[in-house]
């Protein structure tokens, strides 16, 4: 079992960062600054992270969760990003198959609305064709009996019919966490509540940030060749701190979902659909709920750490619900949890969010630190290539470099997904028997199994040979195992990062967490050697958190 990426030894882990000079120091650990430490430290580079909340605590565990070809990006002509994003959503899906999915999506064609039958089937076939779409996967056309067979909720007036065709689901915190784990595992560095405070500078260029442990509150100091700005919506805050003159234009925009029982919305397949107002939405059922998002709005606010599901928010996506599937009424008290998350966005003038580009640009300061902003998630993979090649060349001048020049990354597994795709459903019902041997329940196996991927071995080796759920705080095997495994493995910190960003159960199964919530905090508590006043202080965190998501604690 590793001890590198485990909560117990986070200090350890700073102390050993701040003896080095690294490589290159990335300074962000959602999924783009994740991407980043796993090409560098697979090319052989002394390679350290830093992220001063959880990892993917900001708009990494905040998207639609799904790795997505842009299909949309077909009607701004943008080809190239099509093209791009569609070959690197087949390699996220190839390289990490346990938290990849594919999901069959409707796109239903109304009378009127932004997307006509015949353009649609043209569009699904270039779609197709620059995202390389494997032919088993690829796009049907249905008629408008067709269509309802698949989704008897959808609106029928107007309706002419519908494109069938792949897009990819995902938890993305965890594949966030998992691109991390094998960063970690290939030799890089990375902490969590990690905060860069400020550049440390030598003849005006960056050689190192000056770091606070947000538990500890000690100061390091860091030190590195290179310094990348991965923070996504705090890109401008870390450059005022450095060149303020060298900085494009960063642009926030909001997205944010909501979550209901299948009881009241029944959805049976997921849908990507018009609101009345021709922005785009999906609806997925997920684990017996259906996810409804996104908005698309400017956001202006001053608060970036967890932004807020505002009324206003909650309207429009019940509104839309109500537009695209008449026969559903929600209200808010059915909405059990929700969450609102921001992306950075390259300025375009003249532009609405739904419309502004999601390419990624990579720019310099005077202090040679390299900011990367922009992209989207099913991008990451490639986005770190180019930030790596840059820092590579970059770097050429080095005496007797160590590490290799060329990305590996397309046929690098992530930490879970050392698993033959072709063999994958029989590696699941391999592990699944062996976790009910072991004495898990089958749905239990499954679960775990399918959130692990190829690390369950690691999990059912943490199995006590004489487990009794009464020695260990009431909690069954399950919940147990997944706890230390998020300490032990995936610095796991407070008991938000378990229930949001390696479980997601916070934003899936809110009363799953209400149940377990007290018992987990205990067994972390004693695990990780919590005083009375910390322990207080992330039971009132974690309680924060869950009224926020299911509305008791703002507007919605």
């Amino acid at each position: 079992m590793s001890n590198s990426f485990s909560s117990l030894n986070r200090t350890k882990i700073l102390e050993s960062m701040s003896d080095k000079i690294h490589d290159l120091l990335v300074i962000g650990g959602g999924i783009t600054g994740a991407g980043i430490a796993l090409d560098s430290a697979s090319r052989g580079l002394k390679t350290a992270l830093v992220e001063m909340q959880d990892f993917a605590a900001g708009t990494s565990s905040r998207s639609t969760k799904l790795v997505h070809g842009g299909l949309r990006y077909l009607k701004q002509f943008e080809f190239k990003i099509v093209a791009e994003v569609g070959k690197e959503r087949e390699i996220v899906y190839r390289n990490g198959p346990h938290v990849t999915i594919p999901e069959k999506m409707l796109l239903p064609i109304h009378k009127g609305g932004t997307f006509g039958k015949f353009s649609t089937s043209i569009g699904l076939k270039v779609y197709d064709f620059l995202a390389g779409v494997r032919k088993s996967e690829g796009r049907i056309m249905l008629n408008a009996e067709e269509t309802i067979r698949k989704e008897p909720l959808l609106k029928r007036e107007g309706l002419k019919g519908s494109g069938y065709y792949v897009e990819y689901r995902t938890d993305d915190a965890r594949l966030t966490i998992e691109v991390l784990k094998e960063a970690v595992n290939q030799g890089a560095k990375a902490v969590n509540y990690a905060k860069a405070e400020h550049f440390i500078y030598k003849n005006n260029k960056a050689i190192g940030v000056k770091v606070k442990d947000q538990i500890t509150l000690k100061s390091y100091s860091i030190y590195a060749k290179k310094i990348v700005n991965a923070t996504g919506p705090w890109v401008d805050k870390l450059s005022e701190q450095d060149d303020v003159h060298q900085r494009k234009k960063i642009l926030l925009t909001k997205g944010v979902h909501i979550v209901i029982d299948q009881k009241h919305f029944p959805l049976k397949q997921a849908i990507y659909f018009d609101s009345p107002d021709k922005r785009m939405i999906f609806a997925i059922p997920r684990g017996g709920k259906t996810y409804v998002g996104t908005t698309d709005t400017f956001y202006e606010e001053k608060q970036l750490v967890n932004p807020i599901v505002t009324k206003s928010d909650r309207n429009y996506l019940i509104d839309a619900i109500q537009y695209m599937f008449p026969s559903i009424r929600i209200e808010k008290a059915q909405i059990e949890s929700s969450w609102a998350g921001l992306r950075a966005l390259i300025h375009e003038d003249g532009k609405n969010p739904s419309e502004i580009s999601r390419k990624d640009e990579i720019w310099h300061a005077e202090s040679g630190v390299i900011t990367i902003a922009g992209g989207k998630l099913t991008g990451y993979r490639k986005m770190a290539e180019d930030v790596v090649d840059l820092v590579i060349k970059e770097l050429e001048g080095d005496e007797n470099p160590t590490y290799q020049r060329f990305c590996v990354t397309q046929t690098l597994p992530i930490s879970g997904g050392d698993i033959e795709q072709e063999k994958y459903q029989e590696f699941m019902r391999n592990k699944v028997d062996e976790g009910v041997r072991l004495g898990l329940v089958q749905d239990q196996a499954e679960q775990l199994v399918a959130r692990y991927g190829s690390n369950i071995q690691n999990l059912y080796e943490m199995i006590p040979h004489d487990y009794d759920q009464n020695q260990h705080f009431g909690l069954p095997l399950d919940i147990y195992l997944q706890v230390i495994y998020s300490v032990k493995e995936e610095m796991a910190v407070k008991p938000i990062d378990f229930f949001i960003r390696r479980t997601g159960a916070l934003y899936f199964n809110i009363y799953w967490v209400e149940r377990w919530k007290q018992p987990v905090i205990d067994l972390m508590s004693q695990f990780l050697l919590w005083t009375s006043e910390q322990k207080e202080i992330y039971q009132q965190e974690l309680q924060s958190m869950m009224d926020e998501a299911a509305g008791q604690s703002n507007e919605i």
